[in-house]
């Protein structure tokens, strides 16, 4: 396959300076708004980097299951690699990769732990077969089958067969609070449109266009 001649051209919109709201969040619930108007698969996915105490870095998928003006929260096991990770170094960074509207979505900042009350009122909204889910997988270890992650499955959801499934003590959400938050439209001969929004100490955001 020739990649180095795979290439589409930008054309499906334009990002100015008068066009954005004081606000990133703002800016960000039209763009989030209008990503699901688009139908587009999973717009909520994100890629979450985080690094190790070594400083390496990884990347993962997670969904985004609320956001506001204290940030964007995201629920895992506690036990997790992620976790781990951001227990070490709560410095993170999250991507929302829309595509299919030659927009992206760069959010940095710190993750934080969010309540026992905030992770129970979203745990209970689940599936009863993701509850269960969130109880079998001792998510990031190293597992010898798929047969055996299954009959840890069917073992929990038999213990729990009375359809009332407990938080588990090892899940819980984490709060991306922003401190910088870029908005990235493509356009055409590769003159990308990118804005910068910037916390700053008295909590207002500055603004600056980016070279593409």
């Amino acid at each position: 396959m020739d990649l180095a001649n795979m290439r589409s051209t930008y054309d499906k919109g334009a990002l100015r300076r008068g066009d954005l709201a004081d606000d990133p969040i703002l800016q960000f619930t039209t763009w989030f708004e209008e990503a699901c108007q688009s139908k587009l698969v999973e717009p909520n996915a994100v890629s979450l980097a985080t690094a190790d105490p070594q400083g390496r870095p990884l990347l993962r998928t997670v969904l985004i299951k609320q956001f506001d003006a204290r940030g964007f929260v995201f629920f895992t096991n506690l036990e997790s690699r992620k976790a781990r990770h951001i227990e070490s170094n709560p410095n993170v960074c999250v991507l929302f990769p829309w595509v299919a509207l030659e927009r992206q979505v760069i959010v940095c900042g710190t993750a934080s732990r969010v309540s026992t009350a905030e992770t129970l009122a979203y745990f209970i909204q689940r599936p009863l077969d993701s509850q269960i889910g969130a109880w079998a997988s001792k998510q990031s270890s190293a597992i010898s089958s798929r047969k055996l992650l299954e009959m840890q499955w069917q073992q929990i959801k038999q213990k729990f067969s009375d359809g009332k499934v407990p938080l588990p003590s090892f899940w819980g959400g984490f709060r991306v609070e922003p401190v910088s938050i870029e908005f990235w439209q493509g356009r055409s001969s590769r003159l990308h449109d990118r804005f910068l929004y910037a916390k700053q100490p008295d909590n207002s955001w500055t603004i600056e266009r980016l070279c593409p």
